[in-house]
């Protein structure tokens, strides 16, 4: 056995040993590692991109996706450490990206004081940046919330609702946070061609979305009926693998 192997059996044993450590251990390794991806957002009707998203992810074993890596940053008390190293990485990759930039904000990071520094890592490109505030834990906690997203409006960042349609994104969201951007969540979108209901909920979102001067984008467009039922009710923006998978450098999309 090799030093290294022997390393990672003890690290292993340890860890069960102690979960708790363990965690909190992973989760290290996981920030350590961290790099972002990239997916466009595409306007249909003209085949344009209009903007990327950028999507986090991790070597570590089993966080390498949003999702859990997240939940164990949330369940440690680190949220807002994950949401420093994103905006780090992020920053550091602006100068290489063209247009606009969509990246998540997680309710947790509406504390941090550098997001508000007009000398902070993003504030210099804030015009290209659109922050999607994200409903991991509902937003009724936030003390002086709407103070808050006018700071950030100051800077000149733009604000989107997003995952609306899942969790606590609901349309409180709307009037609390009166966003330039909506994002509609994959669960809504998913069998929107086979589903009238569907249909009727996101063509209701869309004129609201309208009438707010909100632009609306589907997520999580996999197929080319859902792209053209989207079409149908009014949703012209859209992002998900049937235009392109998300790529460490923005990808070409598939029109």
């Amino acid at each position: 056995m090799t030093l290294q192997s022997a390393s990672a059996v003890f690290v292993g044993s340890y860890e069960r040993l102690d979960p708790a450590a363990g965690a909190a251990r992973r989760l290290s390794r996981a920030l350590r590692s961290l790099s972002l991806f990239y997916q466009p957002i595409v306007r249909w009707s003209d085949r344009s991109v209009i903007a990327h998203e950028a999507l986090v992810r991790s070597a570590e074993p089993g966080l390498e996706r949003p999702g859990a890596l997240f939940q164990l940053a949330r369940e440690l008390g680190r949220e807002r450490d994950l949401g420093r190293a994103i905006r780090q990485l992020l920053a550091a990759d602006l100068d290489n990206l063209e247009g606009d930039v969509f990246t998540n904000l997680d309710a947790a990071d509406l504390y941090e004081s550098d997001l508000y520094d007009a000398r902070g890592v993003l504030a210099g490109q804030a015009d290209r940046l659109v922050l999607e505030i994200t409903e991991r834990a509902s937003l009724e906690g936030i003390s002086d919330l709407r103070a808050r997203v006018a700071k950030l409006r100051d800077l000149g960042f733009r604000v989107a609702v997003d995952d609306l349609g899942a969790g606590y994104a609901g349309l409180t969201s709307l009037a609390v946070l009166e966003p330039e951007v909506v994002k509609l969540d994959m669960s809504l979108v998913r069998r929107v061609d086979v589903e009238p209901t569907r249909r009727h909920v996101i063509r209701s979102l869309a004129r609201l979305a309208g009438k707010l001067r909100c632009l609306v984008v589907a997520e999580g467009v996999e197929t080319a009926r859902e792209r053209d039922a989207l079409l149908s009710v009014g949703c012209d923006v859209q992002q998900g693998f049937l235009f392109a998978s998300p790529a460490r450098r923005p990808p070409r999309v598939a029109w």
